[in-house]
């Protein structure tokens, strides 16, 4: 006899086997349910009962402002929502660099070389903060400290190097 008729018969014929097996559907039904639903809930993450104070992205909707302001050339404006997304993650290297880039833009290098300094901080090997740094010290006649910058840029971006040897020829 084969396993499958052995199986059939017991099916078919009402032996103890089938008994056995008719009450037991309904608990492996619920366990298996409990456990699709638990792993469902542990693949989602936990899901916060309130909001975090300021919002989910506050940050990174202050950021957006500054990128919004810089298009418009609003140097002041863009400094200011760069400042308060920092403000709410102070380890926001793409903030300090965007703080950095609206403080060159009016003049004020030496707060720009702070931010881009934080930015690289944050991240060494950020490679359009390394540009702008060393556009900054362009600006302010440090041809030595922008000739540092740009050794260190160039194996990290050939393009954002190529920008930054333009400007210091």
């Amino acid at each position: 006899m084969t396993a499958e008729s052995v199986v059939g018969r017991d099916v078919r014929a009402g032996t103890p086997g089938r008994r056995r097996m008719r009450g037991m559907w309904i608990p492996r039904a619920i366990g298996a349910w409990l456990i699709l639903v638990a792993a469902t809930a542990w693949a989602d993450g936990p899901t916060p009962t309130t909001p975090p104070p300021g919002g989910p992205s506050s940050a990174e909707r202050h950021l957006q402002e500054g990128l919004e302001a810089q298009t418009r050339k609003d140097w002041r404006r863009a400094a200011q929502a760069y400042d308060a997304a920092i403000q709410q993650r102070e380890a926001f290297p793409e903030a300090w660099n965007g703080l950095g880039y609206a403080l060159r833009q009016q003049g004020k290098y030496a707060d720009a070389v702070k931010a881009y300094n934080r930015a690289l901080a944050l991240r060494p090997d950020y490679a359009e903060a390394l540009e702008y740094l060393g556009e900054a010290y362009v600006k302010m006649g440090k041809m030595d400290d922008a000739r540092k910058v740009l050794r260190r840029l160039e194996p990290l971006d050939k393009d954002e190097a190529a920008k930054l040897r333009a400007l210091i020829k």
